[in-house]
């Protein structure tokens, strides 16, 4: 049963992976076999992406990344079908702030959703023309958040939006093309994990305590509870998933 989480043989792209949970998602589909191409807007961070495939052995091609510039998602794409694939697009690119709305600043919110929101789309676009070409069906994990389909409480109108939009974005891409190309389109959706989006708020005295008691299971995330999930809507273990938000936020949503 181990064998169908296994990605060897395929090629998988990761977009804000320069650090924090697009980091971990590239060594992870490395650890299970695929090559990884690796994008992100901040060129430094890109080398530890590299190390980190690199060090499990796999082949990996690192290029800055524009998820907002059509060409620099067109080229990352590009970089993939040069190493064979795409097979797995794994979209994480993302940006978020804190704003009320009535305060809030409507260019600002303009530039969120064309990150979170436009900038997957794009990137599937061209992936999906790609994996279309090449006959062999595969793999979008969209990253959405336990906010796109709960509400925090949490004056972030622009970001919920921007991940309550991928979903919908998700379904109507997995109706066009898992049936008739054989794409898989899923979101992950995490809850409460660290990272560098979610630091400001974690790191604030009674913050990470106060979103731990709001979870069912009375804690926030650890990173590695989402190895699981991101291979199973990659790989073939989630060969019958499609169109679906999988909540991996310990019992945030239920509330």
């Amino acid at each position: 049963m181990s064998d169908r989480f296994r990605l060897d043989g395929r090629v998988a792209v990761v977009t804000g992976a320069s650090s924090g949970l697009g980091l971990r998602f590239a060594r992870v589909l490395a650890e299970a076999g695929a090559d990884v191409v690796v994008g992100a807007r901040r060129a430094d961070g890109l080398a530890a992406a590299e190390k980190a495939v690199r060090h499990a052995g796999r082949r990996c091609v690192a290029l800055p990344t524009d998820v907002t510039d059509d060409a620099s998602c067109a080229a990352l794409v590009a970089a993939a079908v040069a190493l064979g694939g795409p097979d797995v697009l794994v979209n994480n690119a993302g940006t978020g702030y804190a704003a009320r709305a009535e305060k809030d600043d409507p260019e600002r919110a303009a530039r969120l959703l064309d990150v979170n929101l436009l900038g997957a789309y794009r990137m599937a676009m061209h992936a999906g023309r790609a994996m279309i070409a090449a006959g062999r069906g595969g793999a979008i994990v969209n990253i959405g958040s336990a906010l796109g389909h709960s509400t925090g409480h949490l004056p972030e109108a622009a970001y919920s939006a921007s991940k309550a939009g991928l979903a919908g974005l998700t379904r109507d891409l997995a109706a066009q093309w898992s049936g008739r190309h054989g794409i898989r389109v899923n979101v992950l959706a995490p809850g409460w994990f660290a990272s560098e989006m979610t630091a400001p708020l974690l790191e604030r005295e009674g913050g990470a305590e106060a979103l731990a008691a709001r979870t069912a299971m009375g804690r926030i995330g650890r990173e590695e509870e989402l190895d699981g999930p991101l291979l199973l809507l990659a790989s073939d273990a989630g060969s019958y998933l499609t169109g679906i938000t999988l909540a991996v936020d310990g019992g945030w949503s239920m509330h």
